[in-house]
């Protein structure tokens, strides 16, 4: 079972948290406790239950949480919030008094930003020793368990009748004035699918700053909208309230699956995301937190994910999913994931200073 918070509950939480900040509590230290070094063959066996903020959408958490409890015995209470960028600040939030102890889902930059200020357990499990560098905080503060390319979701029949069916061959195209209204973009400040399409932007013109702002500044005349979380952006496009959206390409396949008249085309020069899990430092149940940190990283979780997500497994010899666009197999931009996420606040209000929000 994978019982969620209701709003009553949610809310009261974050009174609760509040009321704890407020009081002013011990700080989180940013250096890693002792066990963070501790391997799997170290942990006690797991028991008990979990709480897991999660990032995935909602069949994804169903589906998966299921399997880890079958797995391991370990039962997870999740709450769910699509939008990383929430549950980040909702961890910061509750420094003093940690109501989670996992925070899966969303890409690495809104959680390495979590393992500098010390909220973060470091945690370097066996079954990330093989995964590339690029997979991995060095010290196992955070550990990329799948991967997703950004590409762009339009409606056939939109498109069709008020673009002539042409579909954007570069992100430049959306610039165009026949597109103006007909766009949303997931939120940059909330999502980590709206702040890498920028950073994006930012590593197509070699770093160019003030280009890349002129670029997003240029594209905000043509969106109608900035969604607050990914999946709501697609569901707008799904419906035809919209034409396009610059989203996640494992998102765009799976809408297609439902039957929407929707398809998918992934520009050159496009970002990918490295979706991470994380132990929040102050984990009640940090046995089963890190079973979970493990679980995850193994083949069978690898693959599930693939089949419940289409997103692309960190995992070497994880199959993708059918008509998945791979790492390998697309025109990536020279996407340096450090650089944006230690930049990210910085970056995010100058956007906002750019496009007047």
């Amino acid at each position: 079972m994978t019982p969620q918070l209701d709003r009553r509950a949610f809310l009261k939480l974050a009174g609760a948290t509040a009321v704890v900040a407020a009081c002013g509590g011990a700080t989180a230290t940013a250096s890693p406790s002792p066990s963070g070094s501790a391997t799997a063959a170290a942990t006690p066996k797991p028991t008990g239950t979990i709480s897991v903020y999660s990032a995935l959408n909602e069949s994804t958490n169903n589906e998966l949480f299921k399997a880890f409890t079958s797995a391991t015995g370990v039962n997870v209470q999740v709450l769910p919030l699509a939008a990383a960028g929430d549950l980040q600040t909702r961890i910061t939030a509750e420094k003093n008094n940690p109501q989670s102890d996992i925070f899966v889902g969303g890409s690495s930059e809104f959680h390495d930003p979590l393992g500098k200020q010390g909220l973060l357990e470091a945690y370097k499990s066996p079954n990330a020793a093989n995964l590339k560098a690029e997979f991995k905080e060095a010290s196992g503060l955070w550990t990329g368990w799948y991967t997703g390319i950004f590409g762009f979701i339009s409606n056939n029949d939109r498109l069709s009748k008020e673009l002539g069916g042409k579909k954007p061959s570069t992100w430049d195209d959306l610039l165009d004035p026949a597109w103006k209204g007909k766009l949303v973009l997931p939120d940059p400040i909330k999502t980590g699918g709206g702040y890498i399409f920028i950073a994006t932007q930012i590593f197509r013109f070699n770093r160019d700053e003030d280009k890349a702002m002129a670029f997003m500044k240029s594209l905000h005349a043509n969106i109608a909208q900035y969604v607050a979380t990914s999946p709501g952006a697609l569901l707008l496009i799904d419906q035809g309230q919209f034409v396009g959206c610059p989203n996640w390409s494992h998102d765009i396949l799976t809408e297609k699956t439902k039957g929407n008249p929707v398809d998918l085309t992934v520009p050159p020069d496009t970002g990918f995301e490295v979706g991470a899990v994380s132990i929040v430092k102050g984990s009640k149940n940090l046995p089963a937190a890190k079973a979970f940190v493990d679980w995850v990283l193994t083949p069978e979780a690898g693959a599930l994910n693939v089949k419940l997500s289409n997103r692309g497994s960190t995992v070497a010899g994880v199959a993708p999913a059918p008509g998945s666009p791979t790492l390998d197999q697309v025109k990536l931009v020279a996407y340096d994931r450090q650089w944006a996420t230690d930049n990210k606040t910085r970056i995010q209000q100058k956007w906002q200073q750019a496009v007047g929000l």
